[in-house]
């Protein structure tokens, strides 16, 4: 039985406070705090979250004399970039970041015709213990603050505006939490991060709800907090097999809620939002892409207002787990399109740059040890 860990281990490094770990009221009452008009707060608000500028010397509309408090109390450096990586032509870039503490972590900002999309991490490592996922393996070392969420969001933002990615600029259009990390164990600052990301400009960077996928391995009691919330996102269980005996294994958190409890709460967040959900189901070779499982899966959402996201593993080195094969994958697809499921095959992308999540990470931890 593996451990799982839902609080994570105590930051030994307290992080510091940035714009976007307050609400729109907390903003303007830590400015008034430090002796300044709040209008100041909204001023910083308009180059983050506007024009995705954190450099407050270049904040031409505030006096230099105040630049450098402002930037104290509300713009500090909390990603020092370590390392980018590209593929796909440079359509797919990995970004490793380093904290104020020195964790490390990542984000993938991939671009395609329709889109551009940022996968985020919500914590540095994980401690759901997935054995086929190179951040489980990894354990989990600390929640990332709602500032290092949004963070990377802004900095991939930034990134389009400039034109860093092959075709020019363009707009960052899709925010999906499917990095690093369990984003409903660390519930909070994942909140606080959805609404600087879902908030109109200038309060926050104005990217619709429909438009951020929030990724759970199913934890139950998260979902149904989510469900109370006015956040329309669309919610995605990382299911990856249909019957509970496997699912012990390969996601242990099932000890606790079972996959009957697990869809039965994703079914509630639709009733009440309205919101199609996706079933992340990772494909592993004579493990979980069996026909009789396809068929379990099939019966499990047929008629239920859901969408299965099949993803050809990403396998990490030395991992006896790796991707199923192409005749295995297609009967999987038949059989759930034979219940009327909708049904796609993910679009792989990063298996040269350390593609699956941790991985970068991880071999630069191993490269400076």
């Amino acid at each position: 039985m593996v451990d799982l860990v839902f609080d994570a281990p105590a930051v030994k490094k307290k992080s510091p406070v940035h714009l976007a770990d307050l609400t729109v009221a907390e903003r303007k009452v830590r400015a008034e705090e430090l002796g300044l008009p709040s209008f100041r707060a909204n001023q910083l608000a308009v180059h983050f979250f506007t024009h995705h500028n954190d450099d407050v010397e270049s904040f031409t509309d505030i006096p230099k004399e105040l630049r450098t408090s402002l930037a104290d109390a509300f713009l500090p450096k909390l990603l020092t970039l370590v390392k980018s990586v590209t593929c796909d032509g440079g359509k797919t870039r990995k970004d490793l970041w380093r904290l104020h503490d020195g964790v490390l972590v990542e984000s993938v900002l991939m671009r395609y015709t329709d889109r551009t999309t940022i996968c985020i991490s919500s914590q540095a490592g994980c401690g759901m213990g997935c054995p086929f996922c190179a951040t489980g393996q990894a354990g989990l070392t600390r929640n990332l603050t709602a500032g290092e969420i949004t963070a990377q969001v802004m900095m991939a933002a930034k990134a389009c505006d400039l034109g860093e990615l092959p075709g020019g600029p363009t707009r960052l259009s899709n925010v999906v939490f499917m990095g690093m990390g369990e984003p409903m164990a660390n519930y909070k600052a994942v909140m606080q991060s959805i609404r600087n990301i879902t908030n109109p400009q200038p309060d926050g960077l104005g990217i619709g709800a429909r438009s951020v996928t929030l990724s759970t391995v199913g934890l139950v009691t998260g979902i149904e907090k989510l469900i109370k919330e006015d956040l329309p996102v669309t919610l995605a269980i990382s299911l990856h097999t249909p019957d509970d005996e496997l699912r012990d294994t390969l996601v242990p958190v099932n000890s606790r809620w079972k996959v009957k409890e697990v869809l039965q709460a994703a079914d509630r967040y639709e009733a009440k939002t309205g919101r199609r959900y996706s079933i992340e189901y990772a494909l592993i070779r004579d493990i979980n892409d069996q026909v009789w499982r396809a068929d379990l899966l099939g019966r499990l959402l047929k008629n239920k207002n859901a969408h299965v996201n099949l993803i050809p593993l990403n396998p990490t080195p030395g991992s006896k787990w790796t991707a199923s094969r192409h005749e295995d994958e297609a009967a999987f697809v038949e059989i759930l399109e034979g219940y009327g499921v909708p049904v796609t095959v993910r679009d792989t992308r990063g298996r040269e740059i350390d593609g699956a999540c941790g991985q970068l990470a991880a071999s630069q931890i191993d490269n400076n040890s």
